[in-house]
């Protein structure tokens, strides 16, 4: 059955894993997954990732989770802002700061996807897909 919010699903498979405490997760491949891997990467939220079978319909993305301590993941919550049935847009001046600073909005700019640190930085709006914190 095909998945109508992939981002979506990608969250949730990585809050599931994180609530039983596994070491990693596979996920469905595609450009904006792996983008997004790479901005949790970057943030300090996984250890890290990998692409398997690059360029074929089964290819996916393991992502490592990162624990600080054995019990408590780095990933507090993840949260998708905007959803296929409605989108949310923001510009450089309402750009989110979730949790007072302490946690990443993530855009998708015509830049490519970024933080909204990096986006405000750059004077630039876009389509707000989720909150890491």
């Amino acid at each position: 059955m095909p998945v109508t919010d992939p981002i979506a699903d990608m969250l949730t498979r990585i809050r599931n894993a994180i609530m039983v405490g596994h070491d990693s997760v596979p996920i469905p491949m595609s450009k904006m997954k792996e983008s997004l891997a790479e901005i949790l990467k970057n943030e300090g939220f996984i250890e890290g990732y990998s692409v398997h079978r690059r360029g074929t319909p089964e290819a996916n993305i393991r992502i490592y989770l990162h624990y600080r301590d054995r019990d408590e993941p780095a990933i507090s919550g993840l949260k998708r802002v905007s959803k296929p049935g409605l989108r949310v847009y923001v510009k450089k001046g309402e750009i989110p700061r979730p949790y007072g600073g302490l946690g990443v909005a993530i855009l998708s700019t015509s830049k490519g996807v970024m933080t909204g640190r990096q986006a405000w930085r750059d004077n630039m709006g876009g389509e707000l897909l989720c909150y890491v914190w």
